[in-house]
């Protein structure tokens, strides 16, 4: 195998870093190909707690390069920032370990007050992260948005400033009412971030192109989840990226390849957090519980994720529309010892029991079908898995049609099970 893509099965939180942080030590390359630093991959290392938002997790390990392809929207303020962090972590970060992309698009001040301001007086509330993520994917689209590379020449980021502006000008004075910095306040900030970006900017594509000529092994490292892809997720609810393995083709590249494998991580059970449909939420004491055991905040925002059964429908969609070869099956431990465990196998839906979420469902409409299934108690001290816990496995691996690869039992890069041989 010489290439692995790892993506979030699920509305992302399903564990990835970790996963990415173990794969990563037998890799030569670690590829970031989509979003921005609303994403945040938590990994343990002894007693050191480090979370990436916009860095690989390549990062800790020194025979690896980290790439951040074109595909990312760049916060060079939150990169600013995070590079203090993960430096006072004992990693060092240099030119030669991180390569960035200059052709990925910049997240601008004007991006974040934009973001901000439509989520707290917009009629719709979305539930982002607020860090100007979807409004920086629209000046790409729209053909109008500020390269890295642009950030070393202050006279042509004033004049793509000034044009970027235009539009916006209008917004934070007529219908928000905000104050805003000038184009020339802001490409005076910038300028002085990308003196400290220039370092790492690269031709990744090209990188990347040669890594692959020469064999090497390459492993590209999603954020969120399919179900919060552009295309393939729960609309409007979703971030603004493609998330699922398509995206590494437009926000990386692997010329003249394809993805090897595709592994797909998927929480033992599902969580969600912002707005949007899940069939599975629960609504108990069970739920604060499940919310309390697993630790589920959000690494980047601190919000609390709604929990919910595992949703094999939607699953099952995720593994279609991302082509995912394999899962990792995280957090298991979570539900060891809960006196009863759920599964959903299907949806009432229109008079039918379907057992596919695919696209055109209203998943605020479904009725979720739970499985019973027995409770396990597993204490992941040793080798052997109760036979509760392979039922189980079994019940999901049967659901969506491929198998568990992976088995994650707490946040310690120790607490892992591997089934499959990757790399």
């Amino acid at each position: 195998m010489q290439s692995l893509a790892i993506i979030g099965s699920q509305w992302g939180d399903e564990g990835k870093g970790k996963i990415t942080d173990l794969l990563g030590q037998k890799c030569d390359l670690v590829v970031r190909f989509q979003g921005g630093n609303n994403a945040g991959h938590t990994i343990i290392v002894g007693d050191k707690k480090i979370v990436l938002h916009l860095i690989p997790s390549g990062i800790l390990h020194d025979h690896c390069e980290s790439i951040v392809g074109h595909g990312v929207v760049f916060d060079p303020r939150a990169f600013k920032k995070e590079l203090e962090d993960i430096s006072k972590s004992g990693v060092d970060i240099t030119p030669k370990k991180l390569k960035i992309s200059s052709n990925c698009s910049v997240i601008t001040y004007y991006n974040r007050l934009l973001d901000g301001q439509r989520e707290e007086k917009g009629t719709v509330k979305i539930g982002t992260t607020g860090k100007g993520i979807g409004p920086a994917y629209e000046d790409k689209t729209s053909r109008k948005s500020i390269k890295l590379k642009d950030l070393l020449d202050k006279e042509v980021l004033i004049t793509k400033l000034r044009d970027n502006l235009v539009e916006k000008e209008v917004l934070f004075k007529h219908l928000y009412n905000v104050e805003y910095p000038s184009a020339e306040q802001e490409a005076e900030e910038l300028f002085e971030l990308g003196k400290l970006i220039g370092p790492f900017l690269c031709d990744t594509f090209s990188l990347i192109d040669q890594a692959v000529t020469q064999n090497k092994k390459i492993l590209y490292e999603g954020a969120q989840g399919v179900l919060l892809d552009v295309d393939y997720g729960s609309y409007p609810f979703v971030t603004s990226s493609s998330t699922s393995a398509g995206g590494i083709y437009t926000g990386a590249g692997l010329p003249g390849k394809y993805v090897d494998e595709v592994l797909g991580i998927t929480k033992a059970y599902t969580t969600r957090v912002g707005e949007g449909p899940f069939p599975t939420e629960l609504f108990t004491e069970l739920g604060d519980t499940i919310q309390k055991i697993g630790n589920e905040f959000g690494a980047t925002t601190g919000r609390k994720r709604r929990c919910g059964w595992l949703d094999l429908p939607l699953l099952k969609y995720a593994v279609k529309a991302s082509n995912i070869t394999s899962i990792a099956l995280t957090k298991v431990d979570v539900l060891s010892g809960l006196e009863g465990i759920k599964v959903c196998t299907g949806y009432r839906y229109k008079g039918e029991i379907i057992d596919c979420a695919y696209p055109g469902i209203d998943l605020t409409a479904v009725e979720p079908v739970l499985h019973d299934v027995p409770a396990f108690k597993d204490d992941f001290k040793g080798d052997d898995l109760s036979e509760e816990l392979k039922s189980y496995i079994k019940l999901v691996e049967d659901g969506i049609g491929i198998k568990v690869g992976i088995l994650a039992y707490g946040p310690e890069r120790s607490e892992i099970k591997f089934i499959k041989d990757f790399f």
